[in-house]
């Protein structure tokens, strides 16, 4: 029996999520989404290789050249473009001397790592409490649903200054961000999950998977999971690029990374005193901080459509209104014509419903 197609005006069914590789071939089409995870991948391959990197340019991102600095002027780098030059690729810091070639590799590492972890933490928490209270009785999903509010209210941001401002200084400023970012963002990936799974549950092979006696973290385990797979993605690539501005912006208020270890904030935070004397030190950590975040932004939008299957269902829908449009108007504009298809007998309008059905 041919598949029944849906009448004029209904909205279609929602197709089924795409599969893993149907949704790589749909992303290498779209020339922003391969664009945005070409830069990504370059900016991942400059981190990894940042020694390398430094080492091929002779420098490294602790060392001071106050020689390469005038002194009369304050600490302005001597030169052109802030003291650009076959030893210093792209100029020295003002005040320090220190290479910024050399700093802005390595500050990708920390950037990056801490995007990334922070991310991880965030979605590890967001998953376990969202099916706790998902797959829970009343009193745990309320419980779980009330702290989640309560971590959405908070500011974050005077939080998290408070916390990096109270950890002894010997413990590691990276994994110290990491930590705070991802202890302090894991609410709305609990809510997301817990809306899914509450929406998951009613369906027919979770509800067989219980009766057949299936504990819930075995139902949790081999049931939820994969179905939750395509909205935890999409939920962890809008969070990488916020991630990103948190730690820069943690470490550009001083509270983050610090010296000797670069990041992109921190040499943000010590430009802001020298960004008419030497622009080029200002220009660079914020134009790679630009880039990254428009890049993850990009590619998480990308990622988003495609693992969401109403997004081609509402364009079908759209598509399909617009064109019937004029076709189901009557002559004076204001409502369909009651004109019977063409291909309609004169016995079709007198077939009663389980007629139509059975029809």
């Amino acid at each position: 029996m041919a598949p029944q197609q849906p009448r004029a005006g209904e909205a279609p069914a929602a197709s089924p999520a795409a599969g893993g590789p149907q949704v790589w071939r749909r992303l290498l089409a779209r020339r922003a989404a391969l664009t945005a995870g070409l830069v990504i991948v370059l900016l991942v391959l400059i981190a990894a290789a940042a020694p390398l990197l430094s080492a091929i340019e002779g420098q490294d991102p602790t060392s001071y050249h106050n020689d390469l600095l005038d002194s009369a002027a304050g600490g302005v780098p001597t030169g052109s473009f802030g003291g650009v030059s076959a030893e210093h690729w792209l100029g020295v810091e003002p005040g320090t001397g220190r290479d910024v070639f050399a700093r802005l590799v390595h500050g990708a590492r920390i950037s990056l790592l801490v995007a990334v972890g922070a991310t991880l933490v965030q979605v590890a928490i967001g998953v376990l409490l969202g099916l706790a209270a998902g797959l829970g009785n009343r009193w745990l999903d309320q419980l779980i649903g009330n702290t989640t509010e309560v971590m959405l209210a908070l500011p974050t941001l005077v939080f998290a200054i408070s916390l990096m401002a109270v950890v002894p200084p010997g413990f590691p400023r990276p994994l110290l961000l990491t930590l705070v970012i991802g202890l302090l963002g894991w609410a709305g990936t609990a809510r997301v999950v817990r809306a899914q799974t509450l929406s998951l549950r009613q369906l027919d092979y979770v509800a067989a998977a219980r009766l057949a006696g299936a504990t819930r973290w075995r139902i949790a385990r081999r049931e939820l999971l994969p179905s939750l797979a395509a909205p935890v993605i999409t939920y962890a690539a809008v969070l990488l690029p916020s991630n990103v501005v948190a730690e820069a912006g943690l470490s550009f208020l001083g509270v983050g990374v610090k010296p000797p270890t670069s990041s992109w904030g921190q040499m943000l935070s010590g430009a802001t005193t020298w960004f008419r004397a030497d622009p080029m030190y200002v220009l660079l950590p914020s134009a790679l901080l630009f880039t990254t975040v428009l890049a993850f932004t990009v590619l998480g939008d990308a990622v988003r459509t495609e693992l969401d299957p109403r997004a081609a269902s509402r364009l079908r829908v759209g598509t399909a209104r617009g064109g019937s449009g004029p076709s189901n108007a009557g002559p004076s504009g204001a409502g369909p014509s009651n004109a019977a298809p063409s291909n309609a007998g004169p016995s079709s309008a007198g077939r009663g419903p389980s007629e139509e059905a059975t029809a």
